[in-house]
């Protein structure tokens, strides 16, 4: 059995894929960054290269 260490961001638009060591938790699914477990509520994206989340 191996134990997960990444998974993609919970922010459905979102590409990114997030080490759980360094992810933002909120309601227990991991997110990249603070925009993303916020919901985007500047309409901004998480900012990382290649990722168009909330573009």
């Amino acid at each position: 059995m191996s134990t997960v260490t990444q998974m993609k961001c919970a922010c459905d638009s979102c590409l990114c894929v997030v080490s759980l060591s360094d992810a933002v938790m909120k309601d227990d699914k991991p997110y990249c960054g603070e925009a993303c477990a916020s919901g985007h509520p500047a309409g901004q994206g998480c900012g990382h290269t290649g990722c168009t989340c909330n573009a």
